[in-house]
């Protein structure tokens, strides 16, 4: 993978997270910085599924990963906030 590949895959990381935050319902307790970490994770998670489901490279745009991706990170801001939150008590 070429540096604009990797700066790329941050970038599209950063969105993702935001998304997945936006679709998790009620206030996150978690700071920003966590969320795109989450995003950037979850955007890497789910291109990996994509291509072993055969959905990565389409024509235009890859929808199906996207939604992959954002659901991974909707789940991941679900799950950190929930620890994040019994732990600052």
């Amino acid at each position: 993978m070429h540096v604009s590949g990797i700066i790329t895959a941050l970038i599209i990381g950063l969105i993702i997270g935001a998304l997945g935050r936006l679709v998790v319902p009620g206030k996150q307790n978690i700071p920003i910085w966590l969320t795109m970490v989450i995003g950037v994770v979850a955007a890497l998670i789910g291109t990996f599924i994509a291509s072993a489901l055969g959905v990565n490279d389409t024509k235009g745009i890859d929808w199906i990963e996207l939604l992959i991706q954002v659901v991974l990170a909707a789940a991941g801001v679900a799950a950190v906030a929930g620890m994040y939150g019994r732990r600052r008590v």
